[in-house]
């Protein structure tokens, strides 16, 4: 798994007051495939992905260490 995908399910689980474990896989997200997204994260530093997950919006990049989650009702 991507690091920046780690971070993000480590700050839903700290929301929700859970472990990153207790979450639903990521691959059960409509059209999120974690190995595809690690992928694309992986092959270009520069790129930007958005998508929800458990009632999340998440946003992955530009760069490694931006990740930004946001309550879904924002």
């Amino acid at each position: 798994m991507h690091p920046a995908l780690a971070t993000a399910l480590a700050r839903i689980a700290a929301r929700e007051g859970c472990a990153p474990t207790a979450l639903p896989p990521l691959s059960e997200a409509e059209a999120v495939d974690p190995e595809a997204l690690t992928a694309i994260l992986e092959s270009n530093p520069t790129v930007t992905v958005r998508f929800e997950y458990a009632g999340y919006r998440i946003v992955l990049g530009p760069g490694p260490d931006a990740v930004t989650v946001i309550d879904r009702d924002r």
